[in-house]
């Protein structure tokens, strides 16, 4: 079982011996005190786990596209949206990728004078638009993607196929239940 370090949240009955994730005391000395505190001392583990795994990988990820490309992450997050749905509306953009209507709409336009994107007449309503990738946009996608997945790749590497599956099941289940979380602590808000 891993070390749970630190008084601080043991101390007000936080720190939770089972968030240890199975790990030995040789595979928990890996890592430094402050991180080990965060993983096995702190009431918000689970929040703590995922901006960790998620900082690593959109580090290293985004700034690559960006030296790369000419790309911040928000015009790249549209790209990326319509690479794997062509035919979306930038409100399907913004309700899949937390960022605001505002950042998106700028990301669009950017995207829209680089000839990246084209914007269209959706098919099914007059009123609204569509967005798809021109064959300059759609070469970028192809050719972030490898990386992408490869960087992936090695956060998962520690999981066997199995955790892979039960890990992407696990997210998934709480993705899907994400429209039942409100929106604010504030209860007045």
């Amino acid at each position: 079982m891993g070390k749970i370090w630190g008084t601080g949240a043991a101390a007000h009955g936080y720190a939770d011996p089972a968030m240890g994730g199975g790990l030995t005391d040789d595979a928990a000395r890996v890592v430094d005190d402050l991180v080990g505190v965060k993983l096995w001392g702190n009431p918000c583990w689970f929040s703590f786990r995922l901006n960790y795994l998620a900082l690593n990988f959109n580090i290293p990820v985004y700034s690559w596209i960006e030296k790369r490309h000419g790309l911040p992450r928000p015009e790249f997050v549209v790209l990326y949206s319509i690479g794997l749905k062509d035919g979306i509306a930038a409100r399907d953009i913004c309700s899949s990728s937390g960022f605001p209507r505002n950042t998106i709409s700028r990301a669009v336009q950017k995207l829209l004078d680089k000839g990246i994107i084209l914007r269209e007449v959706a098919p099914d309503d007059q009123r609204s638009f569509v967005l798809r990738l021109t064959e300059k946009g759609r070469e970028i996608f192809d050719e972030t993607l490898k990386p992408m997945v490869d960087r992936e790749n090695v956060l998962l590497a520690k999981l066997t196929q199995a955790e892979r599956l039960m890990l992407s099941e696990l997210l998934a289940k709480m993705v899907v239940d994400s429209k039942n979380w409100p929106n604010s602590i504030d209860p007045e808000e």
